[in-house]
């Protein structure tokens, strides 16, 4: 199979042509994921206010910020996968979404992260990854 060129990716970045169901709940949940990262890193105080999370003092928000890149870096990746319909990608998602329900448990239980912050994230990642599964799955019986 041949590399597509640079301007062949963002044609089809662009339009999403042959964008399956699955790839589409990974594009949809990634546009979660960036906007929320981008709200973590030009407003923290609104993420602090909405999870009723204890003020960011010192270095606190500028470590929020820097989460909050992270994050939509990480959304922005789930976008761009989703719209290329990169299967492998979106299987990925699948191993990787179930996951952050336990993790999250073990940071709020060691006092790492606010009961609020890992029931948030807990929450939308095996939402979304059930969302996900359903998806995959229907692609496989309809033979997609």
């Amino acid at each position: 199979m041949k590399t597509p060129s640079v301007e062949e990716m963002f044609r089809r970045l662009l339009s999403a042509k042959g964008q399956g169901r699955a790839a589409k709940t990974v594009e949809v949940f990634g546009w979660l994921i960036l906007a929320e990262g981008a709200s973590l890193l030009l407003v923290p105080q609104l993420a602090v206010t909405l999870l009723h999370l204890p003020a960011l003092e010192g270095q606190a928000e500028s470590y929020f910020r820097l989460v909050g890149l992270l994050v939509s870096g990480v959304g922005m990746l789930y976008v761009a996968s989703g719209r290329l319909n990169a299967q492998g990608f979106v299987f990925a998602s699948l191993l990787d979404r179930p996951l952050v329900p336990p993790v999250m448990f073990v940071l709020w239980f060691l006092g790492i992260v606010p009961w609020p912050l890992a029931l948030a994230f807990a929450v939308q990642d095996f939402a979304s990854f059930l969302w996900t599964l359903s998806a995959w799955r229907a692609e496989y019986r309809a033979g997609v």
